[in-house]
């Protein structure tokens, strides 16, 4: 699917994305990626797929590098639940967060970043 960029050059959005790729400002990512306004983080959550399948807490923690309050994580065609216990670092530095499937985390995400909200994106490929 192809979204339209907004004209703030200065901010990643999602531009476009496939079952295999996102497309952050035009450039093409492939693998798991974290993306706030400012950067775009590739090889986030190495073991984590689509599934949840290994994400581990400290893949969820990497968050508040980024100075987030909110969290969108895609996770594949299907929208998926971590287990509880990986969300306590989220819960502990107040970053509220989401899981949607991909098509609504890129699109929300794009909102929210347009927005100026202080939002990151975690993309989960399915395996």
């Amino acid at each position: 699917m192809k979204l339209y960029q907004d004209k703030n050059a200065n901010t990643n959005v999602v531009t476009g994305y496939g079952d295999d790729h996102v497309m952050i400002s035009n450039i093409r990512h492939e693998g798991n990626v974290l993306v706030s306004a400012g950067s775009v983080m590739t090889g986030w959550a190495p073991d984590a797929g689509g599934d949840l399948a290994g994400l581990r807490a400290e893949d969820l923690a990497r968050v508040t590098e980024l100075g987030a309050e909110i969290l969108i994580v895609g996770t594949g065609r299907r929208q998926r639940f971590p287990q509880p216990l990986l969300l306590r670092p989220l819960v502990e530095a107040r970053v509220g967060f989401e899981f949607m499937d991909f098509a609504a985390a890129c699109r929300t995400y794009n909102i929210l970043v347009g927005e100026g909200r202080a939002v990151a994106l975690g993309l989960l490929y399915e395996r």
